[in-house]
């Protein structure tokens, strides 16, 4: 409402004769001129100094309606406009009689909340508090406090180059893996001593080699390099423990090639894996056969110094032509020291009863790569290296090659050179 209007009930009261009364007029005018945002200041510097007692104090009154809805902290200043005692102090909230009612327009250049201060309060009391999301935000001005965006952009780097860090470290395992595959297998070299082999069998070298896996991947340079190493080490014989292919005849022929340049004082030897029974295991015996090796079909060679043994691997089952001990050991004579070729570990149970004394294996991989060593564990007796089964010997080779992808971590791939030892040496 209108300075003017209030002004003119105000001059009314207890109004002084004389002049006086154009004074709560220019107060009116002045509180109209101000707007109730702008505070009590601008309509007190309009009052006479003189007009503090008296009829001054139902002006402050009146004015009190329009500047109170502007300011609240009103009690102090309408104590200053009231002057020496002419009006008490009026205290925030509270005036006299019905409480004065603020305008319903806005006053020019103000805004609702401006000119109500009840509806400032309420708006006030219903913005939502900011919580902990907002607290974070990127600058302090949303909650988050100095520094907060901060702490969250050196979290996110850290783990950028944590997460980095981590695929570097498996790119790299897995490049070393691929890299120890395709160069080839290193030689390993494992003494086994023998009750029953005489002295002059005393450092007989056996090359063993299994799991070569010829595939799309592994071909004819991967089965030279095999052959190399083999015949560096100068073995008095070579046993190929099964899983030489994965494929037939026709497409990894000319990848098993080079298996013609194998050379041993006591011959190369052949015995299946499962994965021959994959791809046709007669062929394979039949190639190999012509290749210069000696497939052991469930049977025996004996040597000058010692029994040597091969059995058709567990897959044959299937096929009918599974492992036969009783035709490869049963007829043998006891005394003599006997070694036993058989793809999987798992039949070691079989050569404990039928006296062998030594059996030379592979299938494993030694586990790959995690976790395939825990796999392997629970399916085999051994997964790697030499174990002692009562009075039999069990020694189990990495592999020469790899399965699926050629990638080997924490098992290397190996040829291993088996060198057996005489108690009477």
């Amino acid at each position: 409402m209108p300075g003017g209007a209030e002004g003119a009930p105000a001059a009314s009261r207890g109004a002084a004769p004389g002049p006086a009364p154009q004074s709560p007029a220019g107060l009116g005018s002045a509180a109209a001129a101000v707007p109730a945002g702008a505070g009590l200041g601008g309509a007190a510097a309009a009052v006479p100094g003189g007009e503090g007692s008296g009829g001054a104090a139902p002006a402050v009154q009146g004015f009190g309606g329009a500047a109170s809805a502007g300011l609240p902290g009103l009690g102090a200043r309408s104590g200053a406009v009231a002057g020496a005692g002419a009006e008490p102090q009026v205290r925030e909230g509270a005036g006299r009689g019905t409480a004065p009612q603020a305008p319903t327009d806005t006053p020019v250049g103000g805004d609702a909340e401006a000119a109500d201060p009840a509806r400032r309060d309420t708006a006030e009391a219903a913005a939502p508090a900011p919580d902990s999301a907002g607290a974070t935000g990127a600058t302090p001005a949303a909650g988050g406090g100095p520094g907060a965006g901060d702490g969250m952009n050196r979290r996110r780097f850290v783990a950028r180059v944590v997460g980095g860090a981590a695929v570097a470290a498996a790119a790299g395992t897995v490049g070393y893996g691929t890299y120890g595959v395709l160069r080839g297998p290193r030689v390993k070299r494992v003494t086994v001593p023998l009750a029953k082999l005489p002295r002059a069998a005393h450092g007989f070298r056996i090359a063993v080699v299994s799991d070569v896996h010829l595939g799309p991947i592994l071909g004819r340079a991967h089965t030279a390099r095999i052959v190399d190493t083999v015949n560096r080490t100068q073995p008095d014989l070579i046993a190929i423990v099964g899983d030489l292919v994965d494929g037939n005849v026709h497409d990894l022929g000319p990848a098993a090639e080079p298996l013609r340049g194998l050379r041993a004082r006591h011959g190369s030897y052949f015995v299946t894996g499962n994965h021959e029974y994959f791809s046709g295991a007669q062929q394979w015996i039949d190639h190999v056969r012509e290749l210069g090796l000696t497939p052991l079909e469930n049977a025996r060679r004996p040597l000058p110094l010692f029994d040597l043994a091969g059995v058709n691997d567990v897959q044959g089952e299937s096929e009918g032509h599974g492992p036969d001990f009783e035709a490869a050991l049963g007829d043998r004579d006891r005394s003599r020291a006997a070694v036993l070729l058989a793809h999987q570990p798992i039949v070691i149970h079989d050569a404990v009863r039928h006296g062998v004394d030594l059996q030379l294996s592979g299938h494993t991989h030694g586990g790959q790569l995690w976790p395939g060593n825990y796999l392997a564990e629970l399916a085999n007796p051994t997964v790697a290296g030499l174990e002692r089964y009562g009075d039999t010997q069990l020694y189990v080779s990495r592999g020469a090659g790899a399965w699926g992808p050629p990638v080997r971590v924490g098992a290397p791939s190996d040829i291993t050179v088996v060198e057996l030892a005489s108690y009477q040496a």
